[in-house]
C-alpha cells in the first residue's frame, strides 16, 4: 500500500541539537517524506549547520519570514515583538544571523518556495492535498493562533483552494495545535528549535493521510538543551535566548 505518512517540522531557528534529535526520532519510522515549514535560522548559533543538515537529509520545504528576510538583507525579520525588550532582542538576533550566514546559506534560503502542495495519492486520481505554508496562503507574517475563528480559517482555506479532506499546515507561532472546520484540517506544527508554551522539548508533526480524514500526531522530543545553551554563550548571543530554551518559552 502507498505510504501516505509525512513528517513536518518547522521553526528550527538555528537550533542544531534540536534538529538532530528530531531527525533521529523521525528516522525511527519510515515516512514517505520529511518537509520543513520555514524559519530555519535566527536566535540560535548554527544557521549554516542547520541548512547543511537539511540539505544533506534531503528535506524540502518552504520559506519562513526569517529565511526570506535574511536572504534579501531586509531591514528587519518581520517578527512580532510583545515587549520593548523582545523587540531589542529580535534585532540583535537578526543582525547576528545576517552576519553569520554564508553566501551558500543565503542562496539556499532565497531559493525556498513560498508554498508546497503534496498529493499523497498521486496527481492522477482524486484525493486530498497537503498544503504547506509558513503562516498563511498569502503572507508568512500572519500569526495563525489557536484562538482564530472558524471564519478566519475558512478564509485561509478559500485563499489556498482547499476542500474537505485537505490539510493546511503551517508554523510561525511556535505553538502546536490542530482543528478541523468543515472537513478541512488546519495543523500548526509547533517549533523544533524555539518552542513556546512551557514545554521545552522539540516538537514536530506526523501526518497520516491514508484514511478518510487526516490523522495528526504531535511528537515531542527531548534534546541536549544544555549544548544549545552553551552555544548561545560561546557565540555571544543574549542569554535570554538560552533561558527561553530551558523554559520552553514559558511566559
Amino acid at each position: 500500500m502507498l505510504n501516505q505518512t509525512y513528517a513536518l517540522i518547522s521553526d528550527i531557528h538555528g537550533n542544531l541539537p534540536a534538529l538532530e534529535a528530531v531527525l533521529a526520532d523521525i528516522h525511527k519510522g519510515t515516512p514517505a517524506g520529511i518537509y520543513h515549514l520555514g524559519d530555519l535560522v535566527g536566535y540560535a548559533p548554527w544557521p549554516n549547520e542547520t541548512v547543511a543538515l537539511l540539505k544533506a537529509a534531503g528535506v524540502a520545504g518552504v520559506a519562513g519570514n526569517y529565511d526570506s528576510t535574511v536572504a534579501s538583507d531586509y531591514k528587519h525579520c518581520g517578527c512580532k515583538a510583545e515587549s520593548p525588550r523582545q523587540e531589542e532582542l529580535a534585532h540583535v538576533s537578526y543582525e547576528w544571523t545576517r552576519k553569520a550566514v554564508t553566501s551558500d546559506t543565503k542562496s539556499f534560503l532565497g531559493g525556498l518556495p513560498f508554498r508546497i502542495d503534496i498529493r499523497p495519492r498521486g496527481g492522477h486520481v482524486a484525493g486530498p492535498t497537503i498544503m504547506l505554508f509558513h503562516a498563511t496562503p498569502v503572507s508568512n507574517l500572519v500569526y495563525v493562533t489557536e484562538d482564530r475563528t472558524d471564519a478566519f480559517l475558512m478564509k485561509m482555506a478559500q485563499q489556498a483552494g482547499a476542500g474537505p479532506g485537505d490539510a493546511i499546515c503551517f508554523g510561525h507561532t511556535h505553538r502546536p495545535w490542530h482543528r478541523a472546520v468543515d472537513g478541512i484540517h488546519f495543523v500548526n506544527t509547533g517549533s523544533v528549535g524555539r518552542p513556546k508554551g512551557g514545554d521545552p522539548r522539540a516538537c514536530y508533526v506526523i501526518l497520516d493521510m491514508s484514511g478518510e480524514a487526516p490523522v495528526v500526531t504531535f511528537a515531542h522530543v527531548e534534546y541536549d538543551i544544555e549544548r544549545a545553551v552553551r552555544g548561545t554563550g560561546e557565540f555571544g548571543l543574549p542569554m535570554e535566548f538560552a533561558e527561553h530554551l530551558r523554559t520552553g518559552g514559558q511566559e
